[in-house]
């Protein structure tokens, strides 16, 4: 077990949560979901599910019902991995969109067939204790009764509103009375409600075969989209297992592609590769200050490379051409560790192993049963389009795809996208040791890398680590980097050639999100970020 340091840290804002039972998600009113069902004899997937579920009620900004979703489960024994994305409608292709020169970021050419649905009811059937229905009655309420809207939503609701407010159906669901409800006002959706009600009772037919499935499919006829019922009746969630990368003896477990979790374990490996002597001299990473200069630009520079190979190489799996295994394979890894320069930042390329708005819940139980799931509509709002009279609102995440000819992830009809979202999950030595997951597009492989070296290396609790500072690599050289690193740090890096953004938390939605559970002796430590609306709960 990983011993904790409880008391060094950064000024405090949350305590860990630490109880046999744990939910942890960025909107509380959805945590409390969670732990409703465990206090009624759930589990840890009945929690992670009700949760999730809710969180598409009081949580719009980041997903919705035409979101995807990816999980990973430890039943106890072995870890299990979901992959509930969607796929692209089967007339698609880049001929439709070459007049457009890109693939839009809005409206209902951006759409691919929402996953999130079949994943609920997949996890469900599969690890559930509880009656499917059971896990809807909080979001119903929610939903048909109304809920104070929280700030960190409230506040993003407002800057995206106003701007979403042409995109098809979006301002009659969203902008009650013409306009977003801000912090502490009330919100509902009886539409919402009903749909909920539906996707409860027919186990999720309803979305892909029944009622709600022709309602997608006639708006999309109407605006002259491609998606209709067969793309729906189609559709399927997959278990996929996980793909795993070593530091020391602990693991970090990623779903494989379509997904950018490969991005971290590719980080991950290149800093192994340091640690055992790559580049010609062992690098000590747990010596190091975790806030320091030198442990950031390592990370930095082994995150750049790690994200341009998933730039370059990651799809669906169907049309790489290289392998997962290839890109993680030792020796290509140990290759890419001896590119960094130990005092100086770089622009990364791809390598060649060969010739040639999201929203997180963590949720544990006694039984020892521990679930990491995301799921989201990608941009804020997604699409922004919302089929009329049933509060579905759509992901976009056909804008994940490339028109560049030729490209592993150019866009073609059945297809699944580069995707950004991605559950993590560690073991030490084999056995569970932490569910957690951080929301935020591109930062996410980059957060998982930093909260595993955090907790896993430098011994920081959960909220700690959720309250450190973080980093997140752009482009280039340039790394935005949080508020809260001392001057001097940031000064060094400057000096080694990163071109330094210095920001604000409270000014940037991209430093993510995280929630974390990890497990003691004795239950579980939970923290949840103070950058989100959430709460991690337990009993």
């Amino acid at each position: 077990m990983q011993g904790f340091d409880y008391h060094a840290g950064y000024p405090a804002r949350r305590t860990p949560v630490m109880a046999g039972n744990v939910v942890a998600t960025s909107q509380p009113l959805a945590a409390q979901a969670g732990l409703r069902m465990l206090l009624a004899g759930g589990n840890a997937v009945d929690a992670a599910l009700a949760a999730a579920i809710t969180l598409v009620v009081v949580e719009p900004t980041g997903n919705g019902l035409g979101s995807d979703a990816f999980a990973i489960v430890w039943d106890g024994e072995e870890l299990h991995g979901l992959n509930a994305s969607g796929r692209a409608p089967r007339k698609w292709s880049p001929e439709r969109f070459a007049a457009l020169g890109a693939i839009p970021k809005r409206g209902w050419e951006s759409v691919t067939v929402p996953g999130a649905v079949s994943g609920w009811q997949a996890l469900s059937e599969r690890f559930g204790a509880l009656p499917f229905a059971d896990l809807f009655a909080p979001a119903i309420a929610y939903a048909e009764d109304g809920f104070p809207v929280s700030p960190a939503i409230g506040t993003r609701w407002g800057r995206d509103g106003e701007m979403l407010a042409g995109e098809p159906g979006f301002a009659a669901h969203f902008l009650p009375g013409g306009k977003a409800p801000a912090p502490g006002e009330g919100y509902r959706s009886r539409a919402l409600a009903r749909s909920l009600r539906l996707i409860a009772e027919t186990r999720g037919e309803a979305f892909y075969r029944g009622e709600l499935a022709t309602r997608i499919a006639d708006f999309a006829r109407q605006n002259g989209a491609a998606l209709d019922e067969e793309d729906l009746a189609a559709h399927s969630c997959d278990w996929c297992g996980t793909l795993s990368q070593s530091f020391g003896d602990v693991a970090l477990h990623e779903i494989p592609p379509n997904g950018q979790g490969i991005a971290a374990l590719i980080a991950l490996g290149i800093l192994e590769a340091l640690r055992g002597g790559a580049g010609g001299r062992a690098v000590d990473l747990a010596a190091m200050d975790p806030d320091g200069a030198e442990a950031l630009h390592l990370q930095i520079e082994a995150m750049k490379l790690a994200l341009a190979d998933a730039e370059r190489h990651v799809s669906d799996p169907a049309a790489m051409r290289l392998s997962a295994e290839e890109l993680l394979d030792p020796a290509y890894l140990r290759e890419r560790a001896a590119l960094i320069d130990p005092d100086h930042a770089r622009i990364a390329e791809a390598g060649a192993p060969r010739a040639g708005g999201t929203v997180y819940v963590a949720a544990a139980d006694a039984a020892g049963m521990m679930v990491s799931l995301i799921q989201s509509n990608f941009a804020g709002f997604g699409s922004g389009v919302v089929v009329p009279d049933t509060g579905i609102s759509l992901q976009n995440r056909g804008w994940g795809f490339t028109l560049a000819p030729g490209h592993v992830n150019e866009v073609a009809g059945g297809r699944r996208p580069f995707h950004t979202i991605i559950p993590g999950f560690v073991t030490r030595a084999g056995k569970p040791a932490m569910t957690f997951g951080v929301m935020g597009g591109p930062m996410q492989a980059q957060g998982h890398l930093q909260m595993v070296l955090r907790t896993e290396v430098w011994g920081q609790n959960p909220q700690t680590a959720a309250d450190a500072p973080r980093w997140r690599f752009e482009s280039g050289r340039r790394v935005a980097i949080e508020q809260g690193f001392p001057p001097a740090v940031v000064e060094a890096l400057a000096a080694m050639g990163h071109d330094i953004s210095l920001r604000a938390p409270e000014e940037d939605f991209g430093f993510g999100g995280a929630q974390l559970i990890h497990r003691l002796e004795a239950g579980y430590v939970a923290g949840s970020d103070y950058r989100k609306d959430g709460q991690a709960v337990g009993f």
